[in-house]
C-alpha cells in the first residue's frame, strides 16, 4: 500500500531514472567485458580443461577470424557473469520505492542467495555435468570418424551449458518470490510434483546436446531437488505471511 504522505515521482522523473539505471547496467557489462578481455586466453583454457590431454590437440580452428570470434564471445559472456552482482542491483534499486519496508528486507536478505544459486549451478555445471558431456561427445563414434570439433562450436556448447543450468539453479528465488505475491503456494506445488519429474528431463534435453541417459539424469536431479527446495521454500513463506483480513461479503 503506498502511503498516502510519499511524495510521487512524476512520469518522466521515472522514465529518467530507468534511462540511468540501463546506462549504468551497460557501463557493468562494458567493464566486466573490459576485465575479462584481459584473461581471455586463461577463460578459454579454463573452458578447453574438460577435454582429455589425448583429445586436445582435435579442438581445432579451421578460419582465420575463428579464434579471434571466439575470443571476444567468450569474454562478453564472462563480462556479463562478472557484471551480474551490479546489473541486480541495478534492477531491485529501480524496483525497490515500489517495495514495502518488509519486502525491500526480503529483497536485501535473498539477493546473495540469487548470486550463489548461480554460481553453484554454473560450478555444478563445469565440474559434473561437462566432463560427461564432453567424453561423451568426443567418444560417440570415434571409432569410425576422427572427432576434431572446432573450437567455435566447443565453447558455444559449454557457455550455453553453464549459463543455462545456472539460470535453472534460480529456481528456488522465482518460486520463492511468486510465493510472496501469492501466485503459487507450497500446496499446488507439491502437486506438481509429477508433473516436474517429467518437465526436468524435458528441460534436460533442451540444456544438453547430448541423448545418453546418464548425462540426461545428470542434469534432471538437481533440477527435481531444486523443485523440492522450492516446495520446503514456499511452505516457511507461508507460513510467516500475515494472515489476510478475510473480505465483506
Amino acid at each position: 500500500m503506498i502511503n498516502a504522505n510519499e511524495k510521487r515521482l512524476p512520469i518522466t522523473e521515472h522514465f529518467t531514472e530507468m534511462r540511468q539505471r540501463f546506462l549504468r547496467s551497460i557501463l557493468g557489462i562494458v567493464a566486466g567485458t573490459l576485465i575479462a578481455m584481459f584473461f581471455g586466453d586463461q577463460i578459454i583454457e579454463i573452458l578447453l580443461a574438460p577435454v582429455p590431454d589425448t583429445l586436445r590437440p582435435n579442438v581445432q580452428a579451421i578460419d582465420t577470424l575463428e579464434y579471434l570470434s571466439v575470443y571476444f564471445r567468450t569474454a562478453l559472456t564472462a563480462g556479463l557473469v562478472l557484471s551480474m552482482p551490479w546489473l541486480l542491483y541495478q534492477f531491485f534499486a529501480f524496483l525497490m520505492p515500489a517495495f514495502t519496508p518488509r519486502e525491500k528486507r526480503a529483497i536485501l536478505v535473498g539477493f546473495p542467495f540469487i548470486v550463489g544459486l548461480f554460481l553453484a549451478g554454473v560450478a555444478f555445471a563445469y565440474f559434473l555435468a561437462l566432463p560427461i558431456t564432453i567424453q561423451f561427445l568426443f567418444e560417440f563414434g570415434s571409432d569410425v570418424v576422427n572427432v576434431a570439433p572446432r573450437i567455435s562450436t566447443y565453447i558455444d556448447l559449454v557457455l550455453r551449458l553453464l549459463v543455462a543450468i545456472g539460470l535453472a539453479f534460480e529456481m528456488p528465488v522465482i518460486l520463492g518470490a511468486l510465493s510472496v505475491a501469492g501466485i503459487v503456494t507450497s500446496k499446488w506445488l507439491a502437486g506438481k510434483r509429477k508433473i516436474w519429474f517429467v518437465l526436468a528431463f524435458v528441460i534436460s534435453a533442451f540444456i544438453t546436446p547430448t541423448l545418453d541417459p546418464i548425462t540426461q539424469s545428470l542434469i534432471a536431479a538437481p533440477l527435481i531437488v531444486l523443485y523440492e527446495i522450492s516446495i520446503w521454500l514456499t511452505r516457511l513463506i507461508g507460513r510467516r505471511k500475515p494472515s489476510s483480513v478475510p473480505a465483506v461479503a
